[in-house]
């Protein structure tokens, strides 16, 4: 992983961050954004996986039905946001749009993705810091604004 601060003016700050062929995205952009202290952020992506999960939150369980992707796919659209948990650290919450090689897609909550070749990603940190907090209502944590 590589990454570099683009911009930064007005406690705003611009990240672009370059995943490396066999890098895990989920949790490299989690080391990242601890490395960074980044506390709230936009995140947006585009690249490539080996294989990857995606998941469906079902409200009636109030459980994530895994969803294994495993074959290669074009990362067509990552994105989602960064905020921060009840304890201060760096959640992530990102979506993803996956294309096959027949042109179909799959999408939805990213879990995990290992990179190949590469995932370019753009850190877009926000000025007000946001923060999750349990719903009961919901069964998981959502922003408070």
């Amino acid at each position: 992983m590589n990454s570099r601060q683009i911009h930064g003016a007005d406690g705003l700050r611009t990240f672009v961050v370059v995943l490396d062929d066999g890098d895990e995205a989920m949790q490299s952009l989690q080391a990242f954004a601890k490395a960074e202290r980044v506390g709230a952020a936009q995140v947006t992506a585009i690249g490539a996986f080996a294989e990857a999960e995606l998941a469906f939150w079902d409200i009636g369980s109030r459980t994530y039905l895994r969803h294994p992707v495993a074959e290669q796919t074009e990362v067509l659209s990552l994105l989602g946001d960064v905020v921060e948990d009840e304890k201060g650290a760096p959640a992530l919450h990102l979506h993803a749009v996956l294309g096959r090689r027949d042109g179909t897609t799959l999408g939805g909550h990213f879990m995990t993705g290992r990179v190949r070749p590469t995932l370019e990603i753009i850190v877009n940190e926000t000025p007000a810091h946001l923060r999750r907090r349990f719903d009961p209502r919901l069964g998981l944590a959502t922003i408070r604004v």
